[in-house]
């Protein structure tokens, strides 16, 4: 392997980005979906080269943590012999594909992420590094609140349509139109000037003025959204959460020993295939009513070199202070890498102490600046303005 280039937004399994412990390498499992022998490979790899510990990031990728430079080239190596690399990092970064994890074995979701992969391997788009894709296609929307840009998702009346993320309606289209649709979505992004605007993002381009042209818009409403998923046993499996999407080596490799495959989600849980109890773990989060379900916390320090503060442990002793229809996100720092979105408290770390903001992001305003950890913990109803 040739000497690492860390740099860039978003890391990949072949353009590492440096933390503060060390490389941050990501992994993008091909159609949200990790076999058996993939995942106990993962887990070894990461307890040989990294420092064992794995992330589950809200794009359904892993991250092998603590990834020094001379362990890297070893490290890629062992990931290329699971079958988890792509030819470039260029191809890497434009797979960015989120599937619905309730995916049947006789439904068309596998096929179209497959489609979807091949062919963004073959196109020349320069995508900015977080523009995305969502497979969507169940009976209802699971992933209407992750964040993609090109949305692949079932109408009202069963069929097939694709739609621009920020857009009400998307186009009618049969499934050998689907793929090559959602493409062309792409393609228009770029040629209207979205990667030109400041959050490079679909939603924000429409928002700025940019109009569909007429073979990409339609009238096709989508089905209803879902309620988000919560821990527990469905048809297809166990449904498990890692508690702040971080986990030890050793439970990927336990959950792995037990299942067919695991499905990745962008909500950090897993769905493990055919499992039919809750596995246990400290780490794990198996109960509905667990309240760091409602937290939502980055790396912080000193795992990440920009996090002003430690954010885990933060979030650990204020969850149960969170009431069951809010939801807390606490940053390192102002980036909001973990959550980009708003949250009904917002703690943002600074030089300075937390700034506290209320129903928005870590880019709106603070109600409330200057705060110390130990202030917080000791005073938790300031979060929520004594609710």
């Amino acid at each position: 392997m040739s000497a690492v280039a860390v740099k860039g937004w978003c890391p990949g399994a072949l353009r590492p980005m440096l933390s503060g412990d060390g490389l941050v390498v990501r992994i993008r499992p091909r159609g949200g979906r990790l076999d058996a022998a993939q995942a106990t490979g993962i887990a070894k790899l990461s307890a040989r080269y990294g420092n064992g510990l794995i992330d589950l990031t809200s794009r359904a990728n892993l991250q092998i943590r603590g990834v020094s430079d001379e362990a890297y080239p070893p490290l890629v190596d062992g990931l290329a012999e699971l079958g988890l690399l792509d030819t470039d990092s260029n191809t890497e970064a434009q797979r960015n594909i989120l599937v619905t994890p309730f995916w049947t074995a006789v439904d068309e979701t596998r096929s179209l992420a497959t489609e979807l992969e091949q062919g963004l391997a073959g196109a020349s788009l320069d995508l900015p590094t977080k523009f995305g894709f969502a497979i969507d296609d169940g009976d209802a929307r699971m992933l209407a609140r992750a964040s993609a840009d090109v949305r692949i998702e079932r109408d009202r009346n069963g069929g097939l349509l694709v739609r621009a993320d920020g857009a009400q309606c998307g186009l009618s289209v049969t499934r050998s139109e689907a793929v090559r649709t959602a493409l062309a979505l792409a393609e228009w992004f770029v040629a209207s000037g979205g990667v030109r605007g400041e959050k490079r993002r679909m939603a924000a381009h429409l928002a700025g003025g940019a109009s569909l042209p007429q073979s990409l818009g339609g009238d096709a409403e989508p089905v209803g959204q879902s309620l988000s998923p919560v821990p527990g046993i469905y048809p297809i499996g166990a449904m498990v959460g890692v508690a702040f999407g971080q986990m030890p080596h050793q439970t990927l490799n336990d959950l792995s020993g037990c299942a067919r495959a695991l499905r990745m989600t962008p909500w950090r849980m897993m769905l493990v295939e055919g499992m039919r109890e809750m596995p246990g773990g400290a780490d794990l989060v198996t109960d509905a009513g667990d309240p760091r379900l409602r937290v939502v916390a980055c790396s912080g320090a000193p795992r990440c070199s920009d996090a002003h503060a430690d954010t885990r442990m933060l979030a650990s002793a204020l969850a149960r202070h969170i009431p069951p229809d809010a939801r807390l996100h606490v940053s390192g720092c102002a980036k909001g890498c973990a959550h980009s979105g708003s949250a009904d408290v917002t703690l943002v770390a600074t030089d300075n102490g937390l700034d506290l903001i209320r129903r928005g992001t870590t880019r709106d305003a603070p109600v409330i600046r200057g705060l110390s950890s130990s202030y917080l913990v000791a005073n938790p109803s300031v979060l929520t303005g004594g609710r």
